[in-house]
């Protein structure tokens, strides 16, 4: 069973989400906070598995408190559950420590696979969400002249050793411009670096 603390100030909220985490089968909401003083007060006497966290509450900005909890219980699980689907926002709960996010107005279904996802300790976006920050990222890219240059010669085919050669830089630091590149880019690997900078026109 996913022992889940619900922090969230909308009574309406809680209660729909009681009857839906019971029809789940594997999760169970075991303590109610509405705002960040109540939220405090009922991690001193233990972890729940998942910690669903409204950004705007009452007392305190759930960012902040995001934050707050994760440098005190840094195995603390954190699933956000609000109407915020700003870029900015998004970004800053994640680089707070949260794991998932999940817009309220989403599929039900997605919220019960995003509370199970966190559970593991894996990092879950609703549908929505994930969209728009992938599409943020990509907007947002940005390469120095070193990066597209070195971008350029993996397009055209060639290896690492090669691309120093030609750069005379040396091979490890070739490795690492392309361990950047595929982070910056969101790759998982050379072929889909390829495809993207392609598709998103990074080099001219």
């Amino acid at each position: 069973m996913i022992n889940v603390l619900l922090v969230d100030d909308h009574k309406v909220l809680a209660d729909g989400l009681k009857k839906l985490f019971e029809e789940s089968g594997d999760i169970k909401i075991t303590s109610i906070a509405n705002n960040a003083k109540e939220c405090r007060y009922h991690l001193r006497y233990g972890l729940p598995d998942v910690l669903i966290l409204d950004i705007n509450l009452p007392d305190e900005n759930g960012i902040t408190l995001c934050k707050e909890l994760i440098s005190q219980y840094p195995v603390l699980k954190i699933l956000a559950l609000t109407t915020y689907y700003e870029y900015s926002i998004v970004r800053k709960m994640l680089e707070n420590g949260a794991l998932g996010y999940v817009t309220k107005n989403a599929m039900t279904e997605e919220l019960i696979l995003g509370i199970r996802r966190v559970a593991l300790g894996e990092k879950f976006l609703c549908h929505e969400i994930d969209i728009m920050m992938k599409k943020q990222v990509l907007v947002n890219i940005w390469l120095t002249p070193r990066e597209k240059e070195i971008l350029r010669l993996i397009i055209d085919g060639f290896s690492s050793a090669e691309i120093a050669e030609k750069t005379s830089l040396g091979v490890e630091t070739i490795k690492g411009y392309r361990k950047n590149l595929l982070l910056k880019l969101g790759a998982k690997n050379t072929a889909i670096l390829v495809k993207t900078a392609l598709e998103k026109k990074l080099i001219w």
